[in-house]
């Protein structure tokens, strides 16, 4: 009998949404007008539906009065504030590509976003941490002959654009394949590419994410996570706005205490997070003080949750139908999502399954043939979610997407009979020691289970003999007691086989991530391998 496949697709009487996002939003506002749409708990500024749809109109009319239209790109280089969702809409509603800009970019980097893209209109806060943006810009304007406009939130210009609105402003008709956003992936080596959404791409996305939680204009949504990225910016607002849930930001930048704050204060009905926010939430030493008794749900997403982790986020955080979901920007982001009723292994030990009108397969990388189920393999996934391609980058969009249209992932994975899927690593993380593929994921969840271990990285570094060997990099649960290698490995002893265990261990207080919370495994590899 031949071996089922890993192949699987998302079945749904649910059908896709043919909008663009403004008429997606134009719906929410005439179904649900007097409820909440957002709320900015820093500033105390609230929107109802009504009032978010109008403010999102005058923004539009503001653009296009200042000669911004359908495919023009416009830049957004800030912090999350309500602002930032308003240039969301505002550009999707009149046909421009909204580019997200990582606030931590430094000037070198946000030159090149800005002229790889052609960015004509720029939106900026005036700083975050010890960023001052309006100096940054500065240095680097005029090596960008594309850009004609800075504004800044926070600050006159706001005002000024504001008001060149006039009502009898009139927008280019749009089509749900137009691009509408441009997000660049923090590439390891060289210039980040600009993965190229459209509407279809990421309304369908948020939606379809927002179902599996099942969303209402009941739930109220805190979003710690940044809005420049996926997590937030599709999973978090548009999941909300095609339910006609309310958006919540606790915070301009992730703090662990405002972010329970909102959720008490707000009585917020689901939250997100990568797991190290969660990790820090439930490390707060007055986490027992907050009432938390309004979550139901919440998605986890960015990196491995540990098995530790979400026994308490689902005990002490009252988030019984937490979600995890797997996804990457060029795919809108999310292909793979745990259920509601998914017991604690699913949740922990996969990232899910397909989502509805999404395939996914697990291949040989070096043949490109469909792996036997139990088997690992590339991840590649096809269907609405797939980007447009990498902006002005054919090159490169060919070697991410294949003829078929498959987008291939980089990630080794494992598909389960009951088609729930295993990430085992990125196939660049694979440690091979001396010819022994060793998986990372795999060691870092069995250390999780140590007394003396809050959190754990494990990377591959290189060895004489064996090509590579295993690094543990290990924050302790308590300093003043850090763990040693000889009780790690006893730890270890009988229980891994001998090639999977560290032989080398750093303890370290933090790791270095990036701004969307994901563990940067390569500069571990390069600070700690030689």
């Amino acid at each position: 009998m031949t071996a089922e496949l890993s192949y699987t697709h998302g079945t749904s009487e649910t059908v896709l949404l043919g909008d663009t996002i403004g008429a997606n939003l134009d719906r929410a506002v005439a179904t649900w007008p007097d409820r909440e749409a957002l709320v900015d708990v820093p500033s105390g500024r609230r929107w109802t539906y009504a009032r978010f749809g109008a403010d999102v109109e005058e923004l539009a009319r503001a653009l296009a009065a200042s000669g911004v239209g359908k495919g023009d790109r416009v830049g957004i280089w800030a912090i999350n504030c309500p602002e930032w969702v308003l240039v969301q809409y505002a550009t999707a509603r009149i046909g421009a590509i909204m580019v997200n800009i990582n606030p931590a970019y430094r000037t070198h980097e946000v030159e090149y976003v800005l002229d790889q893209s052609g960015i004509s209109l720029l939106f900026a806060s005036l700083g975050h941490k010890t960023s001052d943006y309006r100096a940054m810009v500065d240095r680097v304007r005029g090596k960008c002959p594309a850009l004609r406009e800075v504004v800044y939130i926070g600050d006159p210009s706001w005002e000024a654009l504001l008001s060149r609105a006039t009502p009898d402003v009139s927008y280019e008709a749009l089509s749900c394949d137009d691009p509408i956003n441009i997000q660049y992936t923090s590439g390891t080596t060289g210039f980040p590419k600009g993965a190229t959404l459209s509407h279809h791409n990421i309304l369908n996305n948020g939606y379809f994410v927002g179902e599996s939680i099942a969303y209402t204009e009941q739930d109220r949504i805190c979003i710690p996570v940044p809005f420049y990225h996926c997590f937030g910016m599709v999973m978090g607002n548009l999941a909300a706005t095609s339910h006609g849930a309310c958006m919540v930001i606790p915070a301009p930048s992730f703090d662990a205490k405002a972010t329970l704050d909102a959720v008490q204060q707000e009585r917020c009905t689901s939250l997100y997070g990568v797991p190290t926010m969660f990790i820090a939430e439930l490390n707060l030493p007055d986490f027992a003080a907050y009432d938390l008794s309004s979550l139901r749900t919440g998605i986890m997403a960015g990196s491995p949750c540990p098995v530790e982790v979400m026994k308490r986020v689902v005990a002490e955080m009252h988030m019984e139908q937490v979600s995890i979901c797997y996804g990457m920007t060029e795919t809108s982001p999310v292909s793979l999502q745990t259920r509601m009723d998914d017991d604690l292994e699913h949740r922990t030990g996969t990232v899910g399954r397909v989502l509805p009108h999404i395939e996914v397969k697990v291949i040989d990388p070096a043949t490109g043939v469909t792996q036997p189920r139990g088997t690992a393999g590339e991840l590649c996934t096809r269907g609405y979610s797939v980007m447009l391609g990498y902006w002005e980058e054919p090159e490169k969009t060919a070697e991410a997407i294949d003829p078929g249209r498959w987008m291939h992932t980089g990630d080794l994975a494992m598909m389960r009979e009951d088609g729930y899927v295993e990430i085992v690593g990125r196939i660049k993380d694979m440690i091979i020691r001396g010819g022994e593929n060793v998986y990372p994921r795999e060691i870092e969840e069995f250390l999780y289970g140590h007394p003396k271990i809050r959190d754990v990285q494990v990377v591959g570094v290189p060895h004489e003999t064996y090509g590579e060997e295993v690094l543990a990099c290990v924050i302790p649960l308590d300093a003043e007691e850090p763990l040693t290698l000889e009780e790690l490995r006893a730890f270890c002893a009988g229980r891994l086989a001998h090639y999977k265990i560290p032989s080398r261990l750093r303890i370290l207080d933090s790791f270095p991530m990036t701004v969307s919370g994901k563990v940067r495994k390569v500069e571990l590899r390069e600070k700690y391998g030689a």
